[in-house]
């Protein structure tokens, strides 16, 4: 699906409704026990397959962790991660419809900072 590429902001969580974010919500509901795939896959209803994959693209983006067979989340990454994606959702609700949203050109008549700094030196 194509996107407005200029207001596009990806993210390193997984989407809603997606394996990946029902796996870390899981363990993060859980955050001090670490589960085999298998059990997760058998709580979540997610194939066995995908689990594995999943846990190790998690596990590459730091949110998730494990020990031998053992897979659980990696509280401070994801904390961290939640709490600064919920902050900038919450600013960019706040200003939502204001003057800067629906003008998209309002920068056109600023200065650009480089050029009148060398006109002042």
């Amino acid at each position: 699906m194509p996107v407005n590429f200029e207001n596009y902001h990806p993210t390193d969580l997984p989407e809603e409704d997606t394996n990946g974010r029902r796996i870390l919500e899981f363990l993060a509901d859980n955050p001090d026990l670490g589960f085999r795939p298998s059990e997760l896959a058998t709580e979540l209803e997610i194939p066995r397959g995908s689990v594995g994959t999943t846990l190790r693209r998690l596990a590459q983006r730091g949110f998730v962790r494990h020990k031998g067979e053992y897979w659980a989340i990696n509280v401070e990454a994801y904390d961290a991660h939640t709490a600064s994606e919920i902050g900038l959702q919450t600013v960019a609700e706040q200003f939502e419809d204001d003057y800067y949203d629906e003008n998209d050109d309002w920068d056109a008549d600023l200065p650009d900072s480089d050029t009148e700094q060398r006109i002042n030196k």
